[in-house]
């Protein structure tokens, strides 16, 4: 059997996509609390299934090849997407990922999660955005990485306010707006 990337955060651990997981990212995207924020999300089970084996899991592999150098990776091989999985059910309860964000002036690598209403408030999504951080700044050669939320949502901010970003300024993509926060190696070295 393969052994899957994985990062451990205590309570929770973070895991490379497995097939095994469409049917819980489709649960979690499903979710209206998730959706609202990340529509692009939102699919077919059917759909989910094809993306995670053609595109996540592929991509998965590509970009952990490529490590450390992440950066001018294709577009193929620019994302990582893992699971963060709860340690005490083995349960995936949500998702936190690093890509390229076309919209954003480059360096335009972000950060993106979600996680189940039925995890909220718990510290899980913090932990596992901080935890991707701490990867991607101490085994890659990034050097600087953005996360955006819409101006609406307070969690999302809150998260990528304790994980050490800050405020660049508004954006707007697709009609909606954005804050746009970035954070830089040398900030997250002294902030973590």
């Amino acid at each position: 059997m393969e052994k899957l990337f994985t990062i451990d955060c205590g309570e929770i651990y973070l895991q490379e996509f497995r097939v095994e997981d469409s049917d819980a990212i489709y649960e979690i995207t499903s979710q209206p609390e998730v959706y609202e924020f990340l529509p692009d999300w939102r699919t077919t089970k059917e759909k989910r299934l094809y993306f995670v084996t053609k595109y996540e899991i592929p991509s998965n592999k590509g970009f952990l090849a490529s490590l450390p150098n992440i950066e001018g990776l294709s577009s193929l091989y620019s994302l990582l997407k893992l699971a963060i999985i709860h340690k005490e059910t083995n349960r995936m309860i949500g998702f936190v990922s690093t890509g390229i964000k076309e919209e954003l002036p480059e360096p335009n690598r972000e950060i993106a999660y979600a996680i189940s209403k039925d995890y909220r408030n718990k510290g899980y999504t913090t932990k596992a955005v901080r935890a991707l951080l701490h990867f991607l700044f101490d085994q890659t050669n990034l050097e600087v990485i953005n996360a955006i939320a819409l101006t609406q949502n307070i969690r999302s901010i809150k998260v990528i306010q304790k994980s050490g970003f800050t405020l660049l300024g508004d954006i707007e993509i697709e009609n909606q707006k954005y804050h746009h926060f970035t954070l830089h190696k040398n900030d997250w070295q002294s902030h973590s």
